[in-house]
């Protein structure tokens, strides 16, 4: 016996974590089980299966006799309990799937403050590990104030550190009530909790402790809220209070990404359409080029002009062609997705970039947007409440082109100008394409 005992504290000395834990104590006991007791909650916890909650009453009951009576251990119908201990106070149980014989039960004996020591060692372990993980959370968020502007960057690496940090949850961020990350959620019950969150909202915790919401405060603005959810789990005390700063540094961060989105919005957009002008949409065509490149993805572009344009500013004042511009820069917007780039490349001339796009469904796009600026009537009397004419109607004309593995930036809007001018020369109010480099 002396020498099993010596071998299996050798074993023990060498189980690094929970899995290798519960393989060396189930290589030498009928192991079924190891719960631990949670003094926050005042239950039982699975030890191998991320510290579940168990619910179940009779398991419950079992540990409270060997909590309060003097056997350390218990068989209960085709199964047997023997106490853990820290020094001498109970901590959990061993659940074996049968009854032991005296023999196991006297090396269980001899072996339980060992094994006992070993659980308690790996719990503390993993509570460092949670605060390691966590401070390193904290602190590449941190990081990411100091190196990042863009909230769509920003949202998704927020929701994969705190979803790494709390594994056994479902995670969501919302920003204005709108689910951004990740790209759903079933549960109508956290759409209808959302509503009740408010300026000076603390965290809202659900009555069974499975779904939590956390504001996204700063300077007074609720911006939105990160949300947690588990079918098992409650959240315990210690995982509410990392949430809550995990939060507001993730609101902090936000915060500064919308103010300078709206700093950077004044710089990088025109004025007169709210498209990107013209040295902005020069960096954004070379990011789609570079991206194409890497990623071997679909990419086309639009060069189109408004047709005519200097014979309405002649007719009717530029005020009128200002507002002819807005109204088209609107109608081609309306038409595109969230990930399309359009931009003023000079005077009328705009210039759209169709990622994830092939050059058949690029015609269809420019078509599109062709009838759309057809069919709208422009009222001009908001400006010129003299014209002879109330509304007025233009035309644009649109040149195609498909990106291409040896093509530039330059290359691509170069051939879709060309694929316009044919478009102007052969009768305007027309898509055109060129589908190889030129």
């Amino acid at each position: 016996m002396i020498d099993n005992l010596k071998q299996l504290f050798s074993f023990l000395d060498n189980a690094y974590n929970v899995q290798s834990t519960v393989s060396v104590i189930g290589d030498v006991f009928p192991l079924s089980a190891i719960y631990i007791y949670d003094t926050t909650t005042s239950s039982l916890r699975d030890f191998s299966k991320s510290w579940m909650f168990i619910k179940s009453k009779e398991l419950n009951n079992i540990f409270r006799k060997l909590e309060t009576g003097n056997e350390k251990y218990i068989s209960e119908g085709s199964k047997s309990y023997y106490a853990l201990y820290n020094n001498k106070k109970i901590i959990g149980m061993l659940e074996f799937h049968e009854k032991l014989h005296s023999k196991l039960l006297e090396f269980l004996e001899l072996s339980i403050y060992p094994i006992s020591l070993k659980i308690q060692n790996i719990i503390l372990i993993e509570r460092m590990q949670k605060n390691i993980d966590f401070h390193d959370a904290m602190k590449n968020i941190a990081k990411i104030i100091e190196t990042q502007y863009e909230t769509s960057y920003i949202v998704p690496i927020i929701g994969e550190m705190i979803d790494k940090f709390v594994s056994d949850h479902l995670v969501y961020i919302f920003i204005d009530n709108k689910l951004v990350w990740p790209a759903a959620c079933n549960d109508s019950k956290i759409f209808e909790l959302i509503k009740c969150l408010r300026n000076n909202s603390e965290y809202i915790l659900t009555p069974d402790k499975k779904i939590g919401l956390f504001p996204l405060i700063s300077e007074s603005k609720l911006l939105g809220c990160i949300v947690t959810k588990s079918t098992d789990n409650e959240l315990s005390e210690k995982e509410i209070e990392y949430l809550e700063q995990l939060t507001n540094q993730a609101a902090t961060t936000i915060n500064r990404a919308n103010v300078y989105a709206e700093i950077l919005k004044h710089a990088t957009l025109d004025a007169l359409t709210g498209f990107y002008n013209r040295r902005q949409l020069e960096e954004r065509l070379k990011q789609e080029v570079s991206s194409a490149k890497r990623q071997k993805r679909n990419l086309c572009a639009i060069m189109t002009d408004i047709d005519f344009f200097k014979s309405v500013n002649d007719t009717y004042g530029h005020a009128v062609g200002d507002l002819v511009l807005k109204t088209v820069a609107r109608v081609i917007k309306l038409q595109l997705r969230d990930y399309d780039i359009a931009g003023r490349y000079g005077g009328e001339e705009f210039v759209i970039m169709l990622p994830y796009t092939r050059l058949e469904e690029a015609k269809i796009v420019a078509e599109r947007l062709r009838k759309a600026v057809e069919n709208t009537q422009i009222d001009i009397t908001k400006v010129n409440p003299d014209a002879k004419d109330k509304k007025i109607n233009v035309t644009i004309s649109l040149g195609v082109y498909e990106y291409h593995k040896e093509d530039y930036e330059k290359t691509l809007i170069r051939n879709a100008d060309k694929a316009l001018y044919i478009a102007k020369e052969t009768g305007r109010n027309k898509v055109a394409v060129i589908e190889s480099n030129m």
